[in-house]
């Protein structure tokens, strides 16, 4: 079982697992809405079980949400930005998915600016350059702040962006960033019977990415609000294609 270290990289408390011993490609995943960076930690020991000797050139990072959901009888969770849930579930029971898609999340820009200066520092741990490959992701409000993140950052666009039950927000800013990720490839994933971000949605984002002839694996499975088995193996075989 790799080593998980506990550490502060920049603004955000960090859990960081290395494939081996000299990393050189970082991998951000980003939890999501009341979470915390100990939800998808695991995912790093199944990537590393399914990549083998390409998972020594990996470090993987999984960045803690800044706020805390303490005050809501969540002492454990955190979020990167607010939520009004009983909102969003009224919107996605009328079927508002408009108001949805083209709101900018208040909040999602400290978000977007705290994770581009950890990547920015654990890229330069790393010495990488302007070209070097790196990976983001993130599940449900993290995969909506990645994919903030690879089209709005202050860095460069990653190699691969992860997409697990994200939805679409930021239409309007989304759609005028893509045009950085044309040199990425995305993988977007998606429950048919989320209760929580419909898959319409997640088919808009599917288009809205495809718009701009941005290269794109779409996964759909039968499930809820989750990240499912065949999801983290067909991410493995993309891994292991970055780490060459």
């Amino acid at each position: 079982m790799p080593t998980a270290i506990r550490t502060h990289i920049a603004p955000l408390d960090c859990i960081v697992i290395d494939g081996g011993p000299s990393p050189t490609i970082p991998v951000v995943i980003c939890h999501g809405y009341g979470a915390s960076y100990d939800d998808l930690a695991p995912l790093a020991g199944e990537w590393i079980s399914m990549l083998g000797d390409a998972a020594a050139k990996l470090r993987f990072v999984f960045p803690d949400a800044p706020n805390s959901l303490a005050a809501m009888g969540m002492p454990d969770a955190r979020a990167w930005w607010p939520i009004n849930m009983a909102g969003l579930a009224e919107a996605v029971q009328a079927s508002r998915f408009d108001q949805l898609h083209k709101h900018t999340p208040p909040g999602i820009d400290d978000a977007r600016n705290a994770v581009c200066q950890t990547i920015a520092t654990v890229r330069a741990e790393l010495g990488c350059d302007t070209d070097s490959p790196w990976v983001m992701g993130g599940f449900s409000q993290g995969a909506m702040l990645s994919m903030d993140v690879a089209v709005r950052g202050d860095i460069p666009a990653p190699s691969l962006l992860i997409l697990f039950s994200g939805t679409l927000v930021c239409q309007p800013l989304w759609k005028s960033g893509l045009k950085r990720l044309g040199e990425s490839q995305v993988f977007q994933s998606h429950g048919t019977v989320d209760p929580i971000l419909p898959f319409t949605s997640a088919e808009r984002l599917r288009d809205l990415i495809g718009s701009e002839k941005v290269p794109l694996k779409f996964h759909s499975f039968v499930g809820p609000h989750t990240i499912d088995g065949e999801s983290v193996e067909i991410t493995a075989q993309m891994l292991a294609k970055v780490a060459g």
